[in-house]
């Protein structure tokens, strides 16, 4: 992934000036992606992650983004740390699957949204949406093909986001995630957004691994107050990292990761793909991972730091962060130099 200079804040970006976006090499795998086996895929993308685990140094953990922010206020209610719970839907299987995965974070006292792909290959209707909605869940845009395409230009992007913000307005979210992680902070200016959850505090194994190098939120200020919006970075390693590419059996990085966090007072922001969940004690396959995994993650949570964390919706959190007063660290990044 081409990535321009580091800007103020520490987090690299897509060129914004020269509208680089997407790399050459980048642009072909996500041409041919369609018409590759789901095995070359996965073998692919493990060796490379295998190759990148010998030199990286700063994950799961970055003890620099663990830094609170100066003048940091602390959780609502004071709570010691946070838990975001989202959930990335790829394709039909994981629509079909979304209920259940609800159905298991509501057993255990946790919220969480499902971020949709509006012109994928499934048709999110109004009563799937309303289903979830009613249950205290929330929808977010999930790119809007899913194809990789979303940040090859300026002009692409700028195209895409017309529609992305009509899906915004129709299914009244506010929230959004990139396919893929791609993610360009002034760019999405251009999107009607609340917050974006398309960066991660350290993640070496995605394909655009510049990181925000922060396990706390913060405000992406545009020129006016409609452009500024908040930027919620994932702080778990990914479902897909962990159990599809690492081929880990446990969910030990998880749990560790979080104890760490909340230490530290910061935000657990995890995303599990219900796509990839195997429900029901049935053997996962090449593609999935045991849905007592992230059972058992989730107990984990609710017995060990009983009374200590904060699990709002990522809306509610991006309310919570801006209304934080104008002089606050956390409003004062810009998404460009």
């Amino acid at each position: 992934m081409d990535l321009a200079d580091e800007s103020p804040r520490g987090i690299a970006a897509y060129d914004t000036a020269g509208g680089r976006g997407m790399s050459v090499l980048n642009a072909m795998y996500y041409l041919f992606k369609p018409f590759l086996p789901q095995t070359v895929r996965y073998t692919m993308r493990r060796l490379r992650a295998n190759y990148k685990l010998q030199t990286a140094k700063d994950w799961p953990i970055m003890l620099s983004a663990g830094e609170a922010p100066a003048g940091w206020p602390g959780w609502p209610d004071g709570k010691q740390f946070a838990v975001v719970l989202t959930h990335d839907v790829e394709g039909p299987v994981g629509l079909e699957r979304c209920h259940q995965l609800a159905a298991l974070e509501l057993k255990h006292g946790f919220r969480s949204s499902f971020n949709l792909i509006p012109e994928g290959g499934y048709e999110v209707t109004p009563e799937f949406r309303k289903s979830l909605t009613d249950l205290g869940f929330e929808i977010g845009v999930h790119d809007l093909r899913h194809d990789g395409s979303l940040y090859r230009s300026k002009k692409s992007f700028d195209e895409c986001s017309v529609a992305i913000n009509g899906h915004l307005r129709e299914w009244r979210a506010v929230g959004f995630r990139a396919g893929f992680m791609f993610h360009n902070l002034e760019w999405l200016k251009n999107l009607d957004i609340d917050y974006d959850a398309s960066t991660f505090d350290t993640d070496p194994f995605e394909p655009q691994p510049d990181g925000a190098g922060t396990i706390f939120p913060f405000v992406v200020k545009g020129s006016t107050p409609e452009e500024s919006y908040v930027e919620l970075p994932y702080t778990l390693p990914q479902d897909v990292t962990l159990y599809l590419i690492l081929r880990q059996q446990t969910n030990e990085i998880w749990c560790e990761k979080t104890d760490w966090l909340a230490e530290r007072g910061g935000m657990v922001l995890a995303n599990v793909h219900p796509d990839y969940v195997a429900f029901d004690g049935r053997k996962p396959t090449i593609s999935e991972f045991d849905a007592a995994l992230y059972e058992d993650f989730l107990c984990h949570i609710k017995e060990k730091h009983a009374g200590r964390y904060w699990n709002p919706l990522p809306r509610e959190m991006s309310q919570y962060i801006a209304g934080m007063p104008a002089a606050s660290p956390l409003a004062t990044r810009a998404a460009a130099p």
